[in-house]
């Protein structure tokens, strides 16, 4: 098997300073680690008393919404770094926007369900729900402070580099002129006015819509009268952002309506005119039955969701106090429902500005390379598994089209292949995922596929490709009720030379093309029997019936994977010693679960050393004196969205490497069906070692959480630390390919050089005069 010479060089020299295996000094490979790597705290090597410390004391956990939120905040601090190109803060305000849209939809949502139905129950921090509700409150208006401040400081940026989010008034009369024939063409038509008043009832108000509340009068009259106007945006017909003339200047299209309303009700006075925006419940609550069609109850689900209850009212901060009572009042709501919003509601649409050809204003653009074992062989990818063993590829630094979809369309085309079964959480329009699929069937191969129809927000997406798999000919169940199917498997039975065998991609991101290039994550290939049986009997539990299965390997949610990792962070308690000492690493989105939690804990007191890399929701405090001074956490926030699951054990000195799609939440532990997989082989290891001592090391993209959960920024104290540890993954993966293609090369060089040779010996031997080539 190839080896991987310069990320062992590397590994080796990140742990040449320090007994541990995740030791750090500076190479090559990696940026120099920051200060808070080179000298972490000291970590303690006795095991205090126990019984002096009461592991269920509230006081122990963080809040996992409230860590949520406060990862926003380090997303929202990149829209004011100035080292970050001008469009990508754009883009970071637009990805902070839809996070907190979704947080009302889904997270409030829920806390507003457990109020509804009397639960009081204290979460493990000590908070009820109405409690945490109103500190999420708190937390988010911090958020939205902070954003509409950076959102000033943006767009006096972008109109210093020509790109302008202009008012009306400041357009000249021939831009104005412009831009209103255009509405009069293109928008005027798709709008209607609805009026409030005894002859119209109030109207219903669809979710995240923009509207435009309107007082007017005729001039006759002094009779007040109010319209309600939906601002028609449509991502594929009517951007909101109003391109001015040509150029790379943009007035929002509420604008545009609002001073243009002499269209909409001519003969009458406007008053005022005001945006609003409504965010309704987006939670699925399905029943729970032992039986019956899923799919109907999904379906049933989204059709009902666009009345649900609505959980924020966004308001124009100008807006008159009597209209903000009167939008209260016909949609039920109470004044701690209502968020007054100075500057632009809705930044999500930034994304349209965000999207600009502008080079110069963007990052230097990244193309994900080939794996080096796939790059320049055509050979069948089962023949590349099978001979040169298991593969991991890191996206997005390594292609996904050519790496999964490859192992895909190899499936659907090959004759030997029997039978490809898959598991299907989100995938996209883009990708050929389905469209290998569907060639599989029609191929006469056996194909099953478990669609989750719960992916939030992927619900109705979910569905449509269920149906068109169908169509097909595919098998297509929907997993095992009351658990959300989150792994994602591909398992594929081929007729080999010597018998059937088994192929599999175990990854931890979404089958989804899109995705791909913007979240980092992992995926393994291999061909192990052991891992094979293993996914036959998840397959069979997940299509058949949901009996006990026994696992060989992996290690799988709801039954094994909990019980699995406490059991080996217990493992290394045991083991560790003053010769031999414990180490811990996990990287993860999440850290949630208080059992996992509380066992984290007891090793850290045992002397254990723990590093997580956690990007969001983190309920343990880390460098509690006497609980987990042992422990450290930081959250990378960069160019992609950290994603991948990994988790190491040092095990006694048998080092252990686990990846999956499980994050250490309840949910996912045991309430979803999920998979870790072990890593065996010792160059797939070395990879994933670089790649942790790499994140461990980063100065530049890092943030190192203190005990009170706050977190601080690291800052690179040398020039070779200002490169982030996504930005050293991406240069290290173009190495890699170009070391690769080199081998190519000079072993290309070295077959025709032998063949050269052969070809003058035959001359010779024949009596020929030797060809120096020189023909």
């Amino acid at each position: 098997m190839m080896t991987l010479r310069f990320e062992r060089a590397a590994v080796s020299a990140l742990s040449s300073r320090r007994k541990g295996p995740a030791g750090g000094a500076p190479n090559e490979e990696t940026p120099a680690l920051s200060a808070a790597t080179r000298h972490p705290p000291t970590r303690s090597r006795a095991k205090p008393a126990a019984a002096a410390i009461d592991l269920n004391d509230p006081a122990l956990y963080l809040n996992r919404e409230l860590t949520w939120l406060d990862f926003n905040l380090r997303v929202l601090n990149e829209a004011s770094d100035s080292r970050t190109p001008l469009l990508e803060r754009v883009k970071f305000l637009a990805i902070v926007s839809g996070n907190l849209d979704e947080f009302f939809m889904k997270r409030i949502g829920g806390l507003r369900n457990l109020v509804m139905a009397g639960i009081t129950d204290r979460s493990p921090d000590g908070r009820t729900p109405s409690e945490l509700i109103e500190a999420c409150r708190t937390k988010i208006t911090a958020v939205q402070r902070q954003r509409e401040a950076i959102f000033e400081e943006v767009v006096a940026d972008l109109d210093a580099a020509g790109i302008g989010i202009c008012r009306w008034q400041d357009l000249s009369p021939g831009a104005r002129t412009k831009l209103r024939d255009h509405f009069i063409r293109n928008v005027y038509p798709l709008i209607t006015p609805l009026g409030m008043d005894p002859g119209h009832p109030f109207p219903f108000i669809s979710n995240l819509a923009l509207n435009l509340l309107v007082t007017m009068h005729y001039p006759a009259e002094r009779e007040q009268r109010i319209a309600r106007v939906k601002v028609p945006v449509t991502d594929d017909v009517v951007p909101r952002l109003q391109r001015v003339e040509h150029s790379n200047r943009f007035v929002l299209l509420e604008d545009v309506m609002a001073n243009n309303l002499d269209l909409l009700f001519p003969g009458m006075q406007v008053e005022s005119c005001s945006l609003f925006r409504v965010t309704r419940n987006a939670r699925l609550d399905l029943p729970q039955v032992d039986s019956g069609d899923l799919l109907e109850l999904i379906e049933s689900g989204l059709e009902e969701q666009p009345f649900k209850p609505i959980v924020r009212l966004q308001v124009d901060a100008q807006m008159r106090p009597q209209l903000r009572r009167t939008l209260m009042t016909r949609l039920g709501l109470q004044p701690e429902d209502v968020y007054p919003v100075r500057g632009m509601i809705a930044m999500r649409s930034l994304f349209e500005i965000a999207a600009l050809d502008i080079s110069s204003l963007k990052p230097a653009p990244h193309h994900p390379v080939d794996h080096p074992r796939l790059a320049h062989d055509s050979r069948n990818m089962f023949q590349l598994i099978r001979s040169g063993g298991p593969m991991l590829v890191q996206h997005p630094y390594e292609s996904f089209t050519s790496s999964v979809e490859r192992f895909l369309r190899t499936a659907s085309l090959d004759p030997d292949v029997l039978a490809i079964k898959m598991t299907l959480y989100r995938t996209s329009n883009e990708g050929k995922v389905i469209q290998y699929l569907v060639d599989a069937a029609r191929n006469r191969k056996h194909v099953a596929v478990l669609v989750e129809l719960q992916a939030r927000f992927d619900e109705a997406a979910n569905i449509r490709w269920a149906k068109r798999l169908e169509e097909a000919g595919v098998h297509v169940t929907y997993g095992v009720l009351g658990l959300k199917t989150h792994t994602k498997l591909i398992h594929v039975v081929r007729r080999d030379h010597d018998g059937l065998r088994r192929y599999m991609h175990i990854g931890t991101g979404n089958y989804h093309s899109g995705t791909a290039r913007l979240y980092s994550d992992i995926g393994l290939f291999t061909c192990d029997e052991s891992i094979g049986a293993d996914v036959t009997e998840l397959f069979n539990y997940l299509t058949g019936y949901p009996t006990p299965r026994r696992y060989g390997k992996v290690l799988c949610a709801p039954e094994t994977l909990k019980a699995g990792l406490i059991s080996r962070i217990e493992r290394e308690i045991e083991r560790h010693s003053d010769t031999h000492p414990g180490r811990i690493q996990f990287k993860c989105n999440a850290l949630e679960d208080v059992d996992v939690v509380r066992a984290l804990y007891r090793a850290s007191m045992a002397g254990v050393t723990i590093d997580l890399i956690i990007r969001d929701t983190c309920r343990l405090r880390p460098g509690l004196a006497g609980v987990s001074e042992n422990i450290r956490v930081i959250s990378i926030v960069g160019r992609f969205l950290e994603h991948a699951r990994v988790f190491y054990f040092n095990n006694g000195g048998d080092e252990e490497y686990w990846i999956g799609s499980a994050d250490i939440m309840r949910r996912n532990l045991e309430s979803r069906v999920e998979v870790i997989a072990p890593i065996e082989d010792a160059d797939l290891r070395a990879q994933l070692r670089l790649m942790l001592n790499v994140q461990l090391g980063d100065a530049r993209s890092a943030w190192d959480m203190r005990s009170d959960g706050t977190y601080v920024q690291r800052q690179p104290a040398t020039h070779r630390e200002k490169q982030g540890s996504q930005e050293t993954l991406i240069a290290i993966a173009a190495r890699r390919a170009s070391a690769a293609l080199k081998r190519r090369e000079k072993s290309l060089n070295d077959r025709l050089a032998r063949q050269f040779s052969r070809r003058l010996e035959r001359r010779s031997a024949r009596g020929f005069p030797s060809d120096d080539g020189s023909r």
